[in-house]
């Protein structure tokens, strides 16, 4: 049979095969440079991306601990503090410097390095050639680049931790005159130009592996696998590719222009400056402009996070409900909605900027718009489960801990989509309350359950299950118990952002608030220690798989071998006869894509 016959894309087809058989013919030569360092299987590198994710991961999460530890006991003292971090913590106290640069750097660590690289890292390239039928992706050299961007501005961004002056600690969002001007802190001295270039090249690494999973999921499906087959996962991690190609641009941009105020004289965000007493030269900035570039990306920035976890709990739910995902269509159209007001809604986190009323009233209006397709979202899940023989494995239970809380954490924001309501929450503690819900916290339950479904899959092995329900729901309970207190502090008018707060009389009321809240999140931290420890030791000593399809599922990448080698399926590539969601139809628990749909089959 043809190339033309078997996959309908001959040109990119063809050169892939030849790849394929060039590398069995060479297999014997593979060194364990390129198998692991610098290897060019999708595959591999979906396993480098996640656990240098899960590094950064442990990184960010101590880091919460640390200024938890002060906002909780703000009067206490810690000698121990003082041993394991020098100078940022003097007398046992964290100083009000390294308190501020604990908390940019947690935001921009778990942001950036965690919540983007390492989840649409991690999927988009494990799921995105599996899924769809492909040898790998469209160019597997760009896919190793895109990895090591991202390593090497893993490495310049941990380096800033070490620097004399300190890391750069004027916020994750890295607002000016704070980020702009050398002289306005240790810490917007090195390390915040150490912060620019790792960045910089963390955006080259996204760019390099959105352009990589565009031109894969449109150029490469298999034979029968047109769009409307492909599995809601791939759906959601090629509009999430989309999304980072269009928006993060902006940003470099921004960061460009950044660094041309702190080191060329030029003024775009700077005006009418001074320090001490001494004006600087410096006329005709905005630091507004700043805000508009930053927040261009900033807000896509949610929907590149949420999205492949959405696609993941899409395709989880379906599996373990044993059911056909409910209204696949309005789950391709509501991805595709999101995905356009992703970009249309970024000044509603410039509500209190001086902005106009009526500019406003346009961007309350498309923000709200935004919680229509997130409503289709959560009723199809809901419909989706409704009446399912559910099997409450670990990837299923972080599934439904996802849906709930993305409900509760999405509907705070139509609070904050309010403009009138915005100006009176907007920098307290309501807002963080708000997106580490339905962001932070919601997107990494999407991340473990897709590790906890697909680890048998990047693997060979089950990992532990009784670790596994204790890891979901201390991390459930624990997270609400964390962040939804936080909503009180902020009506209450609790500004974000202060490393103590008791010589504020209006706020000593919450003194044990923090306490609990800062010894609960020390509990859910412990809790994810141990699930590094499941996850490295799972892939040594777990259970090890013995059917290529141990959830009984119907997509293409359990008709692979159990680990599959590079090129993914040993002889020729699966055709595809139906979509991805045959679940308890005709008698039968489900049928593969690769199946032939009989005559007398009733369509989906």
């Amino acid at each position: 049979m043809s190339n033309e016959a078997t996959h309908g894309h001959p040109e990119v087809v063809t050169t892939h095969e030849a790849h394929h058989d060039e590398h069995h013919v060479h297999h014997h030569k593979e060194t364990f440079i390129t198998k692991y360092v610098f290897s060019q299987d999708h595959k591999m590198i979906a396993r480098q991306f996640l656990i240098t994710g899960m590094a950064w991961a442990i990184i960010g999460g101590l880091m919460s601990v640390l200024f938890r530890l002060q906002l909780g006991y703000p009067d206490q003292s810690f000698p121990f503090l003082e041993d394991i971090l020098g100078r940022w913590a003097k007398d046992g106290k964290i100083t009000a410097e390294s308190y501020y640069a604990l908390v940019t750097m947690h935001g921009t660590v778990l942001v950036f390095f965690v919540l983007t690289g390492g989840l649409s890292g991690t999927f988009a390239n494990f799921l995105i050639p599996l899924q769809i039928g492909a040898r790998d992706m469209a160019s597997p050299f760009l896919n190793m680049l895109s990895y090591w961007f991202f390593f090497i501005a893993s490495v310049i961004m941990f380096s800033s931790l070490f620097v004399q002056t300190g890391p750069f600690s004027g916020g994750w969002t890295a607002y000016p005159p704070l980020s702009a001007l050398g002289e306005a802190s240790p810490g917007s001295k090195v390390g915040m130009d150490l912060w620019i270039t790792s960045m910089a090249l963390f955006v080259v690494s996204s760019l390099l592996g959105g352009l990589n999973y565009i031109a894969t999921i449109l150029n490469m499906r298999t034979k029968g696998m047109s769009m409307t087959r492909m599995p809601l996962t791939i759906w959601a991690l090629f509009f999430t590719a989309v999304l980072g190609v269009l928006s993060f641009p902006v940003l470099l941009s921004g960061f460009i222009l950044l660094l041309f105020d702190r080191h060329a004289g030029t003024s775009f965000y700077l005006d009418s400056i001074y320090i001490g007493s001494a004006a600087l030269p410096n006329e005709g900035g905005s630091a507004i402009l700043y805000q508009h570039l930053f927040w261009f990306l900033g807000h896509p920035e949610v929907y590149i996070i949420i999205l492949p976890a959405m696609g993941i709990v899409s395709e989880v739910m379906s599996v373990n409900a044993r059911k056909p995902i409910f209204g696949y269509m309005a789950m391709v159209g509501s991805l595709f909605a999101i995905a356009i007001l992703a970009f249309l809604v970024w000044a509603h986190h410039m509500f209190v900027t001086g902005m106009n009323p009526f500019l406003g009233s346009v961007f309350v209006l498309l923000t709200l718009l935004i919680a229509i397709p997130s409503a289709i979202k959560v009723f199809n899940w809901l419909t989706t489960i409704w009446r399912g023989n559910i099997r409450f494995t670990p990837g299923m239970m972080f599934s439904l801990g996802f849906v709930s809380l993305f409900i509760s954490g999405g509907l705070t924001g139509i609070f904050l989509g309010n403009s009138a309501l915005d100006i009176a929450l907007h920098d307290t503690y309501f807002v963080i309350a708000h997106f580490h819900i339905v962001m932070g916290v919601a997107g990494f339950f999407g991340m473990f359950a897709g590790i906890y479904h697909w680890f048998p899959k990047m693997f060979g092995r089950f990992l532990n299950n009784t670790m596994a329900y204790i890891h979901f729901w201390v991390t459930l309970i624990g997270s609400y118990l964390i962040f939804w207190p936080m909503h009180y502090e902020g009506l209450a008018g609790m500004p974000r952002r202060y490393l103590d707060y008791t010589n504020w009389l209006s706020f000593n009321q919450f003194d044990g608030l923090n306490k609990f809240i800062s010894t609960v999140a020390m509990v859910v931290f412990a809790v994810q220690l141990m699930f590094i420890f499941n996850f490295f030791y799972s892939i040594f000593k777990g259970r090890r798989v013995t059917v290529k399809n141990p959830w009984g599922s119907s997509t293409l990448e359990w008709t692979t071998p159990i680990v599959a080698g590079h090129g993914n399926w040993p002889g020729e590539i699966p055709e595809v006869h139906r979509w991805a969601y045959d679940y308890s139809k005709d008698g039968r628990e489900y049928i593969s894509q690769t199946e032939p749909v009989t005559p007398d089959e009733k369509p989906h």
